[in-house]
């Protein structure tokens, strides 16, 4: 596990953590910075997350696992949509036909069922809500970076 690109990023994330911690989650392991050259963070996990929790409502970009759980299938959709963003989600299911209609109901750019999150240039890639807007990567995303342009030209008489 590398260290974070700045102090302040460090600092961001320590605040998350503690502010996480303050509303409610628990600490399961890590939660402090590590001493020594570099911005460190100790690989963290919080349990009992929610919607209201910092850890849960904001992006980490760091090494920290907030962990809420579900009651059933309809609690997931529900905490799975709680979110501001939408990159992507995780499907985990021995049943095709449940992660599909799970994933049906996710507002996100894109589903990986049985598989971690990945990007693949012959496939459109992108998030919804606050994790973008457009596509990279394919034919799509060729698109978002061209400018079309049009030349109208008629024949003077």
């Amino acid at each position: 596990m590398g260290p974070l690109a700045r102090a302040d990023l460090r600092d961001a994330l320590e605040s998350q953590v503690k502010r996480s911690l303050e509303a409610g989650a628990t600490l399961l392991t890590g939660g402090a910075t590590i001493d020594g050259p570099g911005y460190f963070y100790a690989p963290t996990v919080l349990g009992n997350t929610r919607p209201g929790i910092a850890a849960f409502d904001e992006e980490t970009f760091g090494p920290v696992a907030a962990i809420a759980v579900a009651k059933n299938d309809e609690d997931a959709i529900r905490l799975a949509n709680a979110t501001q963003f939408g990159l992507s989600i995780s499907i985990w299911s021995s049943s095709m036909d449940r992660a599909l209609n799970i994933a049906k109901r996710v507002t996100t750019g894109a589903t990986f069922i049985n598989a971690m999150t990945a990007s693949d240039a012959r496939v459109p890639f992108g998030g919804t809500k606050k994790s973008g807007y457009g596509r990279e990567l394919a034919t799509a995303g060729i698109r978002e970076f061209t400018n079309t342009r049009t030349y109208w030209a008629a024949r003077r008489t």
